[in-house]
């Protein structure tokens, strides 16, 4: 563990224990009960998931993460490191009559580099999070105790894309344009879908073109969801909403506000954030619903991590 590491865990834990009121305490308990730790993933019924799985057609498969190393532009102090060893032996040397020789790897590196599922632990406002879990109360330097990401069920469920480069006419929607709930709807009337109870929800924008062209523009602004359409695709019922963005809503913010989206949907309804999720290869096939599957490394006591979801049509 690095220096810095040890410093950012050291001050994550004094902001735990100096846990405040919320400003507001009219989104808790949660609609799902006072003991709920999973939010919207309760609405990933067999139901949902049956009528997801007749989506697959032509069994073509989508990878939707992009690859990750450590040139990789990450949100202000996240990093990643990996490096090869072979542990117990020196370069070069074998292991038993058979010359037994094997690669391991070390990583060091933040969980919410490059494509990650965000979970509705990540999130609080005044140190209050979903279901009114309150910091000092679940957060130790260890993880956390309740709303870990081992706590998420599999995601398997309909997958629906939004193309905001083509509504925009630009390859590359601009920074600080904010999409309004008519913007969405009319996305999804030319694609030709209504949402549904259940859904994962992605916006392609063209902003993962600026990775390793203009790594500075991609971290300091972009274009996303504001209140307003946060507000109505919590009300469609959806598990999780994201896209090709590191934060998936408009930043910065036209109110000044630190990521109100992101407060709003994880800390107050408890539906999920999929960042840098690479939309390009589904917008290319036009291939705007399909069954989206997701399956997260169990890291217990962790509110995000890295994933790479799968979409199949």
């Amino acid at each position: 563990m690095t220096r810095s590491m040890r410093r950012a865990i050291a001050a994550g834990s004094l902001l735990a224990s100096a846990a405040g009121p919320a400003a507001a305490q009219d989104w808790y308990p949660s609609k799902y009960g006072a003991a709920d730790e999973i939010g919207a993933a309760n609405l990933l019924t067999p139901e949902v998931t049956l009528e997801a799985v007749r989506l697959v057609k032509a069994g073509k498969v989508y990878p939707l993460a992009v690859p990750v190393d450590r040139h990789l532009p990450a949100f202000r102090h996240r990093s990643f490191r990996l490096y090869n060893v072979q542990p117990g032996e020196q370069a070069g040397k074998t292991l038993g009559p058979n010359r037994f020789t094997f690669n391991d790897e070390l990583v060091e590196a933040w969980t919410g580099v490059g494509t990650q599922l965000n979970g509705i632990g990540h999130i609080g406002i005044d140190h209050v999070y979903y279901n009114g879990n309150r910091a000092a109360d679940f957060v130790t330097v260890e993880g956390v105790t309740k709303l870990g990401i081992e706590k998420v069920p599999p995601m398997v469920t309909r997958g629906v894309v939004l193309d905001m480069t083509e509504h925009y006419g630009q390859a590359i929607v601009p920074e600080s344009t904010e999409f309004t709930v008519a913007d969405i709807q009319a996305v999804l009337k030319k694609e030709g879908l209504t949402l549904r109870q259940g859904d994962v929800v992605l916006f392609n924008t063209g902003w993962l073109e600026l990775i390793g062209k203009d790594n500075k523009r991609f971290l300091e602004v972009e274009p996303g969801i504001g209140m307003e359409a946060a507000r109505w695709l919590a009300d469609q019922g959806i598990v999780a909403f994201g896209g090709d963005t590191w934060a998936s809503e408009i930043y910065p913010g036209p109110t000044g506000e630190e990521f109100p989206v992101n407060q709003f949907m994880l800390a107050k309804n408890g539906i999920y954030n999929l960042e840098l999720i690479d939309t390009r290869p589904l917008v290319r096939d036009r291939a705007f619903e399909f069954l989206f599957v997701l399956g997260q490394p169990l890291y217990t006591g962790s509110t995000q991590v890295n994933v790479n979801p799968v979409a199949i049509r």
